[in-house]
């Protein structure tokens, strides 16, 4: 955007603000009032304005974020089992990779379960056994019908509780190959170890020996997560939405490193409006070889925007604030200016993008413009004229 800035004589009297310049005016009223009050000039002082331009280069999206684990890339662990926890291999900050063990549980629950399918291999062999002489003998004709129906559905019943047994084995997270094997070369026992599903480093770690665990999904013994890749999160507002696409290339900081920027790429934008801000969750995955960003830090995304529309910016000091309505100054003849309300949106730290409320081609207070307060009266003055 091209500032045109030049000194102006202004000043701003509260009786502009007011129909009769008697009675007090509340800040909800400035902007309608102002819609009926003639531009009054006052006494002779200095204001900066500038010429009202839309930029076809729009400037970047600086938001408010945070650094978060990426989501497929950390673990909440719990144990599947109740039992007595017999070791603790992982220690905090320690790296693991996928399929270590991270600590080991004495569990009944597997001694238990591999005794009942123990117990149903039995009850199925001898199903097995005795509905094939039954069905002998129903083809030799020396057994009737509903004997073999009877035998029959004595081995269906036993398939039904061997599975049964069988699938309670692999939840409890006895290895499926381990049950392939003949029984007598099966060590099932009531050690189980718990593993990390992937390779990263254990970021929380609360399970000690001799603690008991399980049976509550919420307890937590470990989590892991692999801290090479990050996300930061922020929230973009919904009338924004088109200007930002997956794939998109940003850049993220954090105060912790001043003067440097991490690229980022965005890699998820939401699908759901939050209800109360009005905004959507958009994630931007970032590399953390060397682990400067932690998770939980405050952060700023910015996005470049690509020239697909024209965009008013604006200083930020040129806004002024009064009972939460966001107004300019906008000169009506030389010399002369009246307030106007705006619709801003912040895009950095000194500028504000103008939703609504200016047009490309009017010239307004750039600085000088501010709320005074004198005997209960809301009035405009330069703060050049006060010094």
């Amino acid at each position: 955007m091209s500032n045109k800035i030049r000194p102006f004589a202004v000043a701003f009297a509260w009786c502009a603000l007011s129909t009769a310049c008697g009675g007090p005016d509340t800040p909800s009223t400035v902007a309608d009032k102002a819609q009926s009050a003639p531009p009054i000039p006052g006494r002779q002082s200095r204001v900066e304005t500038l010429l009202v331009t839309a930029s076809p280069s729009p400037p970047n999206f600086m938001l408010s974020a945070r650094i978060a684990y990426a989501e497929d890339r950390y673990s909440v662990i719990s144990s599947p089992l109740q039992g007595l926890v017999l070791e603790v291999r992982a220690k905090l900050g320690q790296a693991v990779t996928a399929g270590e063990v991270l600590l080991v549980i004495d569990s009944p629950d597997i001694a238990t379960a591999y005794s009942d399918y123990v117990k149903e291999i039995s009850e199925l062999s001898l199903a097995t056994r005795n509905y094939e002489l039954a069905r002998d003998l129903y083809r030799a004709k020396a057994l009737p019908v509903k004997d073999l129906r009877q035998a029959e559905n004595d081995l269906n019943r036993e398939k039904a509780e061997f599975r049964q047994a069988k699938e309670k084995l692999l939840t409890l997270r006895v290895p499926a190959a381990v049950l392939e094997k003949p029984l007598e070369q099966q060590t099932i026992g009531s050690r189980f170890e718990l593993k990390s599903p992937l390779t990263g480093t254990v970021v929380e770690r609360n399970v000690t020996p001799g603690q008991r665990v399980g049976g509550d999904s919420a307890q937590v013994v470990f989590t892991v997560a692999d801290l090479d890749t990050v996300q930061v999160v922020a929230d973009v507002h919904e009338r924004d939405l088109g200007l930002i696409t997956l794939g998109q290339r940003a850049t993220a900081t954090v105060e912790s490193w001043p003067g440097q920027s991490f690229p980022a790429v965005i890699t998820r934008v939401g699908d759901i409006v939050d209800a109360t801000t009005r905004t959507v969750k958009v994630r931007a995955m970032v590399k953390n070889e060397a682990r400067k960003l932690k998770p939980e830090m405050f952060a700023q995304l910015t996005i470049p925007l690509a020239n697909t529309a024209s965009f008013i910016v604006i200083p930020q000091q040129a806004v002024v604030e009064v009972g939460g309505q966001q107004l300019v100054y906008v000169e009506t003849t030389p010399g002369q200016y009246e307030p106007r309300e705006i619709k801003v949106k912040k895009v950095n730290a000194d500028h504000v993008r103008v939703l609504e409320g200016l047009t490309a081609g009017e010239q307004i207070v750039a600085r000088g413009a501010v709320l005074h307060q004198t005997g209960g009266h809301n009035s405009f003055i330069d703060p050049l004229q006060a010094l």
